[in-house]
């Protein structure tokens, strides 16, 4: 066991100005401090190097050595370093941060003298704890520390730490970023493990709300202790009661059916998780190969691993994903790696233990058992090393270091250029005067923006945090334990609302137990468009069962909540998941409905004509003289205009057609059916005229058929010119009425005014019956009443089965209705009434004769 005390690790540069720097390459396991004993110096059991942060003090040293060759940037003032380890212990991390305050190594703080190193500023910490045990001394003398901890090491850093930067981006930015991530890929149904401390807690506590208000649900949270803590575990009494819920935590993790975690991923955490699903699949038997997971790692995650792990295989992370505090490529580093060897070093102490560590291999003057290692040679090759272990360009966490390196220098530029052009003169060299007010440093820290060498542009924000995003890092790895980097995406919260999240899916490497196809993370499978989401009762909102749409309603995306109306003009296809255009519905004359009810009515329009014309030829012959001549044409004129004005029915309304349609057809019928009446009033009175004795001869006369025609035609009229005047007709489209299709209609707007019109015409009808029949059987060799009677009894079947027809049909099936009830109508009086007396006029002219009247009667 070692004197934590005599730990000799550090690296040092002399210069004018001074930075500090706390790294974490070590980590030791410490006895625990029993107050009950006498105290010991020989606390440290053992010391666990991790090779890959050993970059961190390289980033530092070669940034040093850039500015140093350039003139431009700070002329005459030579800057110096001195880096410390932290040993991920709070009592080293406070020891060091003291001894960077000191005159000297002793530690003797808020002691000066002429000769003291000038330190302006410290790099650290690593992480937010040792972040927050160097800023309790810091902060006190008021000294600027630029941590790359990810997250900040406590809720309000500016207030609580005005002396306090980070050179990474608010970790708020990453947490919604993870959140925007998982919504973009419709991970819904995910796993979080975080660390077993406050840091864990305050990650759980911040993410899982945030997940919420996305539709993510949480299926499991697990917490997981520091590797370190396992480890002593390992030495104590109660090993088995530690370690085996670890380990059935492990197992359930790797065997359970989700597919995609969140991890809070801090070294130590990351490092205990894959000790324990390493150990857990040599206990289960399982193949690494048939583990699929979706690693979603937080921006801790390097993929570094101890040098106690050399022989872990990292296949089971190959696909992950993480976010990664933005890096580029630095020209110079790799060729400035390429030639370190310990030999040629001086002033650090962290490359000789970390060679020997990451080659596996032992210097020949160290004490150690040479026998199980390799010699040193201290010409092997940094870029041989597993990416593990070593990588040949900077990682997220050195690029913050240097760019933390580059922000001091450029901050004392800008105060040494700032000064008066004569007073620069005179002052030059100055610069590292113990004068040097630190309140300056903080100012310009403040306001500082300068692009480095790789192109990046370097500021703070209000909250001293790095005004920049996140990238987004698919991680891809190899049997050789090497892998690759692949940036897939961002997160860069100062563009647009909507296009933080920038993410190429086609470039992300999945595991191979999805074969590249996209993993599914979800309680259920996803509702297809034509469907919406029905909660699952008792269940989490992630779960849900998929129920069809309602007819009339759509969805057109995956897992729509609810289905929505189409617009007026469309409406749901058959899967209802997307909308059509509605066809224009009305009764066309290129259809062959409208062709075949036009041709009716032309025929029956022609055959009306011809029949009249047949009527005027025989006009003298006593059987179109026995039955009033003129009735006679006024009804077959009237006919022919009901015929005719059906064709207003077909083809697209418009304001014209609309206007006449309705009212052309109630006028032409009432003259129609006035005909038939004032026909058969004047056949009954004709035949009540001729008994003795009576006063009905005044009455029997042309002027009483023109009384009945002109004032039942006039009523009619009267109520058309009402309804014409108060509420005309108009084109109209009818949206709701037929779920597919636009009905273009006439709209009557007043539907009573209709009805009356139709009523009128059915009063007509049956008073005409009703007379007609009661005239049927008068001895009259060209009676027409028996005919009228029929003619009627058709009528008004016709009209009394249109009603029900008319009000059940939509469209221009309606329109149809009314055309053919009018046709049969129509027709139903032309055959009736004039049918037999063609035939007699053309087929039995023998019977149109005045004696063959004469001896009927």
């Amino acid at each position: 066991m070692t004197d934590p005390s005599q730990l000799p690790y550090k690296h040092y540069q002399t210069g004018d100005l001074i930075i500090g720097a706390i790294v974490s390459q070590f980590n030791c396991l410490f006895d625990e401090i029993s107050f009950s004993d006498h105290p010991r110096r020989k606390l440290v059991d053992d010391l666990i190097i991790m090779p890959k942060n050993y970059q961190h003090v390289l980033s530092m040293v070669f940034a040093m050595k850039e500015i140093s060759e350039n003139p431009e940037i700070l002329p005459n003032v030579s800057l110096g370093f001195q880096i410390y380890d932290s040993y991920v212990n709070a009592r080293m991390t406070q020891q060091n941060t003291l001894k960077l305050l000191s005159t000297s190594e002793k530690l003797v703080p808020n002691f000066k003298c002429e000769k003291q190193k000038k330190l302006i500023s410290v790099i650290g910490g690593h992480d937010s704890e040792i972040s927050l045990q160097m800023a309790t001394h810091l902060g006190i003398y008021k000294i600027p520390q630029i941590a790359y901890c990810v997250l900040a090491p406590v809720m309000n850093v500016k207030t609580q730490l005005p002396s306090f930067y980070r050179m990474v981006p608010n970790e708020e930015q990453q947490y919604r970023g993870i959140a925007l991530l998982l919504q973009h890929l419709q991970w819904t149904w995910v796993g979080v493990i975080a660390s077993d401390n406050d840091n864990g807690e305050k990650f759980l506590q911040t993410l899982i709300p945030m997940l919420s208000q996305h539709n993510i649900c949480i299926t499991s949270s697990t917490k997981l202790p520091a590797l370190s803590q396992v480890m002593k575990a390992e030495s104590s009494d109660g090993t088995m009661e530690i370690i085996n819920p670890l380990m059935a935590r492990a197992i359930s993790l790797i065997t359970s059916k989700i597919n995609v975690y969140v991890v809070n991923a801090e070294p130590q955490t990351t490092n205990c998780l894959k000790w324990l699903v390493y150990f857990s699949i040599v206990l289960e038997g399982i193949s690494e190969t048939s583990i699929g997971k979706v690693w979603v790692m937080t921006a801790q995650w390097d993929f570094s691993s101890l040098t106690v792990h050399r022989y872990l295989d990292i296949q089971l992370f190959h696909g992950a994903l993480s976010f990664a505090i933005h890096s580029n490529k630095v020209l110079g580093f790799p060729k400035y790696l390429q030639n370190l060897y310990p030999h040629l070093q001086t002033g650090d102490d962290f490359l000789r233990i970390f060679w020997e560590k990451a080659f596996d291999c032992s210097f020949s003057d160290m004490n150690e058992d040479k026998e199980s290692r390799d010699t040193c040679t201290g010409v092997e090759k940094l870029d041989s090393l597993a990416g593990i272990f070593f990588e040949m360009d900077m990682t997220g966490q050195s690029y913050s270091i240097y760019n933390a390196v580059h922000t001091i220098a450029y901050v004392l530029h800008k105060i040494y250029t700032s000064r008066p052009k004569r007073r620069a003169m005179m002052d030059k060299g100055k610069l590292a005067s113990p004068n040097l007010q630190l309140f300056k440093l903080h100012l310009f820290l403040r306001s500082i923006s300068f692009n480095n060498s790789a192109g990046d542009s370097v500021s703070f924000d209000e909250n001293g945090e790095l005004a920049a995003g996140f990238d987004i890092v698919n991680w891809v790895t190899f049997p050789n334990q090497s892998f690759s980097r692949v940036k897939v995406g961002w997160m860069d919260p100062q563009t647009l609302l909507d296009q933080e999240l920038n993410i190429n899916i086609e470039a992300i490497t999945w595991h191979s137990i999805f074969k590249q196809v996209l993993p599914h993370a979800l309680c259920n499978d996803n509702c297809l468009p034509g469907y919406r989401r029905q909660k699952k009762e008792e269940q989490p909102f992630c779960c849900y069962d998929c129920t069809p749409c309602p007819e009339g309603k759509f969805s057109e995306q995956k897992d729509m909540d609810d289905c929505f109306q189409c617009p007026e003009d469309k409406f749901p296809n058959k899967n209802k998941d997307q909308c059509l255009p509605k066809h224009l519905n009305f009764l066309s004359y290129s259809e062959p409905l409208g062709i075949a009810l036009a041709s009716l009515a032309l025929s029956f329009s022609l055959l009306t004509a011809l029949v009249l014309g047949i009527f005027v030829k025989n006009q003298n012959t006593p059987i179109i003289i026995a039955n009033n001549r003129d009735l006679t044409y006024s009804l077959l004129v009237s006919l022919l205009l009901c015929f005719l004005c059906s064709l207003l029915f077909i083809g697209r309304p418009h304001a014209v057609t609309c206007y006449l349609r309705q009212t052309l057809f109630a006028l032409a019928f009432s003259v129609a059916v006035s005909c038939v009446l004032a026909k058969t009033i004047t056949v009954v009175l004709a035949f009540k005229a001729t008994k003795p004795g009576t006063r009905l001869r005044k009455w029997v006369g042309k002027s009483l058929t023109k009384s009945i025609l002109l004032g039942c035609s006039l009523i009619q009229a009267s109520i058309c010119t009402a309804w014409l005047c108060t509420a005309p007709p108009f084109p109209d489209l009818d949206m709701h009425s037929l779920p597919e299709e636009i009905i273009v209609e006439c709209n009557e707007s007043s539907v009573t005014m209709f009805y009356c019109v139709l009523g009128y015409l059915g009063f007509l009808a049956i008073v005409s019956l009703t007379v007609a029949f009661q005239a049927r059987k008068l001895p009259d060799s060209f009676n027409e009443a028996k005919f009228i009677t029929f003619s009627m009894l058709v009528f008004c079947s016709v009209w009394l089965s249109f009603v029900p027809s008319y009000l059940s049909t939509k469209g221009k099936y309606m329109v149809a209705v009314e055309i053919f009830s009018i046709l049969s109508s129509c027709a139903g009086l032309l055959g009736c009434i004039y049918v037999p007396k063609c035939y007699t006029i053309i087929l039995r002219p023998e019977l149109n004769s005045r004696d063959q009247l004469i001896r009927k009667y």
